[in-house]
């Protein structure tokens, strides 16, 4: 069986998906498949004309040149026409709940056109049980073709070796500063931490303008480090340093932020919305989005016992590696394949 897979978000500032297609692929391979990845690496992919070109015109021409058995649209996209069977990742539903304030062709893109796409795929494999619930809500699918997939954490994430800087301690936020992300409430609770630093690390949009001019009014711009995209070595030296992770989401289909976090043995705390509880646990996203005094607690509660935390990270550190290994993702995806060859 040859599987064709969707990279083109891999290339350049890759986000959660593609971190999802560069972990996904090897380990696809290491478990003895035939995977050819499709892109286009002179085609800007954040653009909204070049991406639909892609979803449309490229990735399917690009899969029957590579005669595969199988197209896994792994961006959540998928095109009206393939050669071959398709299997589509829905990462989140987000275009259809939290994305008012983006423009209303990428709305109707990525939120009604896809959803009205996605009976056609063979199967649908979603990145957690809060996302699956969210798709059925909102398109009329047979939950049996819907396969929960927990995607991996990097290797290199998992071999992470803390070295906390206590010299200058550092909440540390990981992921695309937009609303949904909700930066806003680090930055207030940064107010009520004075003895701490706010590291956010991730791709910027316009939001990040109201970020900064929040820092201002409150006074903690000097303790404010908005980073944009960083290397791969100066993420997983972050994560080795921080005090404490924070992932303050409203929404996430599964949150690689805290996923991280806790492969890397930080510890965390994380908002109690959307899938959150379910990837990081109850105990650890338990706070209120908005709520930044709990947050300024919540993050006081760890850096004031940095050790004692460090060793509950470490404690949880190899469940959360074996729950989010990328070979146990790799064969439930695998699984999805060969139904949807099945489904021909």
């Amino acid at each position: 069986m040859r599987i064709g897979i969707d990279a083109q978000l891999a290339l350049g500032t890759a986000t959660g998906i593609g971190e999802y297609v560069r972990g996904l692929v090897p380990a696809l391979r290491d478990a003895g498949l035939d995977v050819a990845t499709l892109d286009a690496p002179a085609l800007d992919p954040w653009r909204f004309d070049r991406r639909a070109l892609w979803d449309q015109v490229l990735l399917p021409a690009a899969a029957a040149r590579a005669r595969v058995d199988v197209l896994h649209c792994a961006a959540g996209t998928m095109p009206l026409v393939a050669s071959a069977p398709v299997v589509v990742t829905v990462h989140d539903v987000a275009w259809l709940r939290v994305q008012a304030h983006a423009r209303p062709y990428a709305r109707a893109y990525f939120g009604g056109a896809m959803l009205a796409r996605y009976p056609r795929a063979r199967g649908i494999v979603v990145d957690s049980a809060f996302s699956r619930d969210e798709l059925l809500a909102v398109a009329s699918l047979d939950p049996a073709r819907v396969s929960v997939v927990y995607p991996g954490v990097a290797g290199d994430v998992m071999r992470v070796a803390r070295a906390r800087d206590d010299a200058a301690p550092f909440v540390l936020a990981v992921g695309t500063v937009e609303p949904r992300k909700n930066l806003e409430v680090l930055v207030r609770a940064l107010a009520l931490l004075p003895a701490l630093r706010l590291v956010s690390v991730g791709p910027p949009t316009p939001y990040r303008e109201r970020c900064v001019a929040l820092a201002r009014v409150l006074g903690v711009t000097d303790r404010l480090e908005i980073r944009g995209y960083v290397s791969r070595a100066d993420v997983l030296a972050l994560y080795a340093r921080a005090t404490v992770a924070a992932v303050p989401s409203r929404y996430e289909g599964f949150g690689y932020g805290a996923a991280q976090a806790l492969c890397a043995g930080v510890p965390l705390v994380a908002a109690a919305t959307s899938s959150l509880p379910e990837v990081a646990g109850a105990e650890l996203a338990s706070l209120d989005p908005d709520d930044a005094p709990a947050w300024a607690a919540a993050i006081d509660a760890i850096a004031s016992v940095p050790d004692a935390a460090d060793r509950a990270a470490a404690a949880r550190r190899d469940a959360a590696c074996t729950r989010f290994a990328w070979s146990t993702a790799a064969s439930r995806t695998n699984e999805a394949y060969a139904r949807a060859i099945l489904a021909t």
